[in-house]
């Protein structure tokens, strides 16, 4: 049991804390800068709003609602897939791509600080070691 307590409340005071440092000082939440980083990640900055659902690990519903919020702010937008004419795209924006840029050394210090750096390079690994082994036999189900 003390394996999973100190999981749950460490990773919950590390995304509070990394929450809290992109809203004060790009009020952008860790759920905005996660979808920003995958959309910028893709070839053209856009993916399905199915496919980026999967890849935040976020419900449809949930990513529609985040989504709308960030249009609202110029961050997206959704367009309508040509491949297809049914699908939904999201697609990161000029400003959306800035205020990521803007974000993304303040997100990487607060990773850094509050736990890359707290850890020896062994302890790194053993940390991936384990979450990859548990992603992977969840998704495998």
């Amino acid at each position: 049991m003390r394996a999973w307590r100190g999981y749950m409340d460490g990773n919950q005071r590390l995304m509070e804390v990394l929450n809290r440092e992109l809203q004060d000082s790009h009020d952008l939440s860790l759920a905005d800068y996660r979808i920003l980083v995958m959309l910028s990640e893709s070839a053209d900055g856009s993916l399905r709003m199915s496919d980026l659902a999967d890849g935040v690990l976020s419900s449809r519903s949930r990513l529609t609602h985040q989504i709308r919020r960030m249009e609202s702010q110029g961050i997206v937008v959704r367009d309508t897939c040509v491949e297809d004419g049914r699908g939904v795209l999201a697609r990161i924006t000029e400003e959306g791509r800035r205020r990521l840029a803007e974000a993304a050394p303040t997100h990487v210090a607060g990773v850094r600080n509050n736990l890359v750096d707290l850890l020896t390079p062994q302890e790194l690994d053993v940390l991936a070691d384990v979450f990859e082994k548990v992603d992977k036999a969840i998704g495998e189900r």
